[in-house]
């Protein structure tokens, strides 16, 4: 049977409003524990939902002063691998205060149905990286990490 698209579409528009507003719990909420990010150079998995609205909450500035206003998304492909597993291909829109695309990106979300309804277990970042230094760069800003 399968997990329905609309279901999908109702956990990206919930998630997509998460960002929008900077709110690292709701956004937290919307993921499995542990939840596992991979892109080209990295793999890490998150034990809970605290560490993950860390590490949200840690991107913010950053993302305020490259001038996000607000975040969209394209689903791009879905393919029901179980029940209660589906692969998701998205493509997120980050927006400016007037609406207009600062850049995008390409990611992959494994989802899970479980009690509490739709969870991300997993999220394969293929371009995101390269597109936000490509932004940066071009607004003139830093995004190498403070010192410790």
């Amino acid at each position: 049977m399968g997990i329905e698209t609309t279901r999908i579409a109702d956990y990206f528009n919930r998630y997509a409003a998460s960002l929008t507003r900077f709110d690292a719990e709701a956004s937290a909420e919307l993921w499995s524990t542990p939840g596992m990010i991979v892109d080209d150079r990295f793999s890490g998995a998150l034990d809970s939902r605290e560490e993950m609205a860390i590490g949200l909450k840690q991107a913010y500035p950053v993302y305020r002063e490259l001038g996000l206003g607000s975040v969209d998304y394209e689903l791009v492909e879905e393919n029901q691998l179980s029940d209660a597993l589906v692969l998701i291909r998205v493509r997120w829109l980050f927006l400016d205060g007037d609406g207009e695309l600062l850049t995008d990106s390409n990611s992959y979300y494994l989802l899970r149905d479980e009690d509490a309804g739709l969870r991300a277990c997993v999220c394969i970042e293929t371009d995101s990286m390269q597109k936000l230094q490509a932004l940066a760069d071009a607004k003139g800003v830093d995004l190498t990490p403070p010192s410790a």
